[in-house]
């Protein structure tokens, strides 16, 4: 139990800031995916 309190602590940073740029990657690309799919509207009018 010991020693996984400080590997918890050293491995637990990266993947709370990992997971935080992932979701706003996530949020940028359904955008980059509605354009998409609009595009072919706009392309015709």
């Amino acid at each position: 139990m010991e020693a996984i309190i400080p590997f918890v602590s050293e491995v637990g940073f990266p993947i709370i800031v990992t997971m935080y740029l992932l979701y706003r990657i996530e949020t940028k690309l359904d955008a980059v995916v509605t354009s998409i799919q609009t595009l072919p509207e706009k392309m015709k009018g």
